[in-house]
């Protein structure tokens, strides 16, 4: 393990689709934003096209909803920072749709070598699963989406009841709110779990501090 191995990651990232969870990706940046009042922390949103993304999709039989928020990203999959070190895949309803997910699956063949470690919340395990990156892996997702999102990955061991799961550099977690705590397990992990404490803290979060407790698998 060489030296920059050692020392907590401070370069990271966010996919972004049409149709993304906003929790599965505001929960965990609010944590990281917090964080970053005392420590330098660099942060970029990666996406097909640097057009704003919005969490709303036009897709009525999935009845995603009638409002939604847009984000600008700062980069596109082919101009993502090669010294990128941590990645978040979201789930939400556009994970569903293999034309939104098709260039993100291929993005993540490419980046994932280069990672120190890769994050999802929701379904942006599936997404993953699709990759192939998660074959032989223990992983979780959704419980309302569960038969779905293990079908995407028929090679991969899915965790039912957890909140979220670690394998490796993959860090999984269960739907939307579980983010939350993920992100403050990746916190405890990497930097410490005063540092986790203190930013949950400051959110007034009660984190569920063991990944097996799910009361929703």
């Amino acid at each position: 393990m060489s030296d920059q191995d050692k020392k907590p990651p401070t370069k990271f990232g966010v996919v972004l689709f049409p149709g993304f969870q906003a929790l599965d990706v505001f929960g965990p940046l609010d944590a990281l934003n917090n964080m970053s009042r005392t420590r330098p922390l660099e942060f970029v949103i990666l996406a097909a096209t640097l057009d704003p993304v919005s969490t709303k999709v036009d897709n009525p039989g999935d009845n995603p909803g009638q409002i939604g928020q847009s984000v600008v990203p700062t980069h596109t999959f082919d101009t993502c920072p090669e010294d990128l070190e941590v990645l978040l895949v979201p789930g939400g309803f556009g994970a569903r749709d293999p034309a939104t997910t098709a260039p993100i699956v291929e993005f993540l063949k490419r980046i994932f070598p280069k990672l120190r470690h890769l994050l999802t919340v929701c379904t942006g395990s599936a997404i993953v699963a699709q990759s192939g990156l998660l074959d032989g892996r223990r992983a979780t997702s959704n419980k309302r989406r569960w038969e779905w999102a293990a079908s995407q990955g028929p090679a991969v061991h899915w965790v039912r009841e957890a909140r979220w799961v670690v394998d490796g550099n993959i860090w999984t977690s269960s739907g939307v709110s579980a983010g939350i705590d993920l992100i403050f397990a990746f916190i405890a992990d990497q930097y410490g779990e005063e540092t986790a404490k203190q930013l949950a803290d400051i959110a007034e979060y009660v984190r569920n501090p063991d990944s097996s407790v799910d009361s929703f698998a």
